[in-house]
């Protein structure tokens, strides 16, 4: 088998090696029955954008900083989630970290000469924190809100790349298929045919695309549900596509492919709210604006910003975190909390983490409420798809109650969730790589760590 001059990097949420051997995804196991695949673990927490900046880093989110899919700057007192900009992301990516060698004398670590159109080294489509990154094609979704609506709008770069190419042949990228109750494949077809596009007529000699849709079944079905299956099925129609796209390109036998998958799903049948149980204990503080409950940052002793199944918990002083490791540790769904030497052993000990961190049980996750009355006085927001504005991840978004036509509030509907620590034992958590090529990235127990993945699959040795 030739050298490989192109890598092209498939992230396909919920992949695990069981798959293979079930004869659903055959495209996939193709390629792993050409060169390897093992179970992955993951990094904790086992969330999108911890996970993702992880394997593209090769860091811990002890030293990244991304330490869930949401920030708290406690210096604004404030939670955002899914923001995108490179910046956050405090670590040299496989693309930096090409730039530097090929600035250094170092080396192409792709192909020198290509009969190509334009030439562009890397090409990122969709992955989080990728805003303004250093590599040169990156497409990730950044809707405009405005006073009357939203501008289904994606970042691109070079500039125009969305706007005057991609929109111009494929059709507007619907954000609505991508998250909330409409989220469906085709958010991955979609981002399937950028990628397909990009690979004619860019020819990058690196490209990572993001295929989410699996996701959004898992979590409303549970991991084992026929929808999921189906899905599966579905990215792996896609793969198959990719492949066929290399060799009509003719660069197929040169064309390395690697497939990972952030986390494993654990089937649910509840969600633990936090932030209720610390009201209850007198730890956080709420304020009545207008008639509905907000939550008050700055006169909150603790408060929980919860991502699926794991919670960071901010606390005022060191008698706050004592309350609220009690409080924690009584609550119901509550697997454990960890403190400061925990969170170095899980390497998620970063200043933007929690003062204590709060894993769930394995079949529960945590919502964000703190309302007793959630007819009466949950936030506007609650009842809308408001990833920014929700100081938590909310998967309850993927639902739709028609008789409100709105976001119901009920976290019962939830049936999938993910973010433990993984466990080498009984299997938990493990997801999956695999690639066309050997590289022999597995350890001797047959697992192979996120952190190794992309840096031994796409640099030199050494590098």
């Amino acid at each position: 088998m030739a050298a490989p001059e192109y890598s092209i990097v498939l992230d396909i949420v919920g992949l695990e090696t069981e798959h293979l051997e079930s004869g659903l995804v055959p495209n996939i196991a193709r390629l792993a029955g050409a060169g390897e695949y093992a179970k992955m673990e993951p990094v904790f927490p086992a969330v999108t954008c911890t996970v993702q900046a992880s394997l593209l880093s090769g860091r811990y989110p002890s030293e990244h900083g991304i330490v869930a899919n949401g920030l708290y700057d406690r210096s604004t007192y404030s939670v955002s989630f899914w923001e995108q900009p490179s910046s956050l992301v405090r670590a040299e990516r496989v693309w930096d970290r090409r730039r530097r060698m090929q600035q250094k004398g170092h080396g192409e670590a792709g192909p020198s000469t290509t009969t190509t159109t334009t030439a562009a080294a890397t090409a990122v489509l969709f992955w989080q924190n990728t805003m303004y990154a250093d590599a040169d094609i990156v497409v990730t979704p950044r809707p405009i809100h405005l006073d009357d609506g939203m501008v289904m709008w994606c970042y691109s770069k070079p500039v125009g790349y969305y706007d005057e190419e991609l929109k111009e042949s494929l059709g507007e990228f619907d954000l609505a298929s991508y998250w909330g109750p409409l989220a469906s494949p085709r958010s991955s077809e979609w981002i399937a045919r950028a990628a397909e596009y990009t690979l004619e007529k860019k020819r990058p000699d690196q490209l990572f695309v993001y295929i989410p849709h699996v996701d959004y079944s898992a979590q409303r079905f549970g991991r084992s549900d026929m929808r999921v299956r189906d899905d599966l099925k579905k990215a792996d129609e896609i793969v198959g596509r990719l492949v066929q796209k290399t060799k009509e390109l003719g660069i197929g036998d040169r064309t390395q492919f690697v497939i990972v998958s952030e986390y494993s799903f654990n089937d649910v049948d509840g969600a633990v709210p936090l932030n209720l149980a610390l009201r209850d204990a007198g730890l956080l503080a709420v304020r009545d604006i207008q008639g509905k409950e907000y939550l008050d940052f700055e006169f909150s002793k603790a408060f929980a910003m919860v991502d699926h199944q794991v919670a960071h918990i901010f606390v005022q002083d060191a008698r706050s975190e004592k309350e609220a490791r009690k409080v924690l540790e009584a609550t119901k769904g509550v697997d454990r909390v960890l403190g400061a030497e925990e969170k170095k052993t899980l390497r998620i000990d970063h200043e933007r983490s929690g003062e204590l961190v709060a894993v769930a049980e394995r079949n529960k996750w945590f919502s964000y409420y703190w309302w007793y009355d959630g007819e009466n006085k949950a936030p506007s927001f609650a009842r809308r798809v408001d990833i920014h504005r929700k100081p938590g991840y909310d998967p309850v978004e993927l639902f739709f109650d028609a008789k409100t036509r709105s976001i119901p509030l009920d976290a019962s509907l939830v049936r999938g969730s993910h973010g433990r620590p993984p466990d080498l034992e009984t299997g938990e958590g493990l997801s999956f790589y695999a690639s066309n090529r050997k590289h022999g990235v597995a350890n001797s127990s047959g697992v192979a760590r996120c952190t190794d993945i992309i840096s031994k699959c796409l640099l030199p040795p050494g590098a």
